[in-house]
């Protein structure tokens, strides 16, 4: 077993506990079922019995999205009590932990691992700490799914850089991938978290028109600089699997 680490840096917002919740917390758990759906499903394999652990799940909404659809497998792990009273009130399976810790304890266990907050709460240090713990905790062949900050959106990603005073860092696609090929995974895709995911509302069609014309933009831009940033979403996933 390892040994204990060190509090983290980030102090208010801690990388291991949930925060983007809406006010109203039940009322998200539809509206972030439908864009854990839309953005995620399709990354999580298609086994019904593999054994997921969803990293700072807060109320469990990611835990609820998988449960609903099929898989029974999932443990979801918080490190603040306040949220996690919603998802037992709900019968999701969600415990309070501090992820470091469980990581430590739960070697070669999972299936699949989804890094419910951004690592941007991390410092570059304590990612490439948190990348060699979640490999330790994947089984052979085991995915790591993660999302971070988009620091190539010309828009919000500087923004979303300075917002937070426990924000250390923002990703691109290219360093999305660099350090999860340097840490040894494999497979690596990185892709676009898309916001408007809410189709029975017109104004969404209105928002990803302009969005793509954002895109378009910024993208010719970029070539013109000679640039080959081509995701610009507020904020981007990546998924890979257990090096050896």
């Amino acid at each position: 077993m390892l040994e204990r680490k060190k509090k983290l840096t980030a102090k208010m917002e801690p990388f291991d506990s949930f925060w983007e919740a809406p006010d109203n917390i039940e009322k998200g758990y539809k509206s972030f079922f439908n864009f854990y759906r839309h953005n995620y499903l399709k990354h999580i394999p298609h086994n019904k019995n593999i054994k997921v652990l969803v990293v700072s799940c807060g109320p469990g909404y990611f835990v609820d999205m998988l449960n609903r659809h099929g898989y029974h497998d999932v443990l979801g792990i918080d490190s603040m009590a306040d949220q996690l009273r919603y998802a037992e009130q709900r019968n999701l399976n969600c415990i309070q932990a501090e992820a470091y810790d469980y990581l430590c304890q739960h070697q070669d266990e999972f299936d699949v691992i989804y890094c419910e907050q951004e690592v941007n709460h991390l410092t570059k240090n304590e990612i490439m700490e948190f990348l060699d713990l979640f490999n330790g905790s994947l089984k052979p062949g085991g995915t790591l799914v993660l999302h971070a900050l988009n620091g190539a959106n010309p828009i919000t990603g500087a923004e979303a850089l300075a917002q937070n005073f426990d924000h250390y860092n923002s990703f691109t696609e290219y360093t999305f991938k660099q350090i999860l090929e340097f840490k040894g995974y494999k497979n690596i895709q990185v892709f676009p978290l898309n916001l408007y995911v809410f189709f029975k509302n017109p104004l969404n069609y209105i928002l990803i028109i302009m969005s793509k014309c954002y895109e378009l933009f910024f993208t010719v831009s970029f070539i013109m600089y000679g640039k080959k940033n081509r995701l610009w979403t507020k904020k981007i996933g990546a998924v890979c699997k257990k090096g050896v």
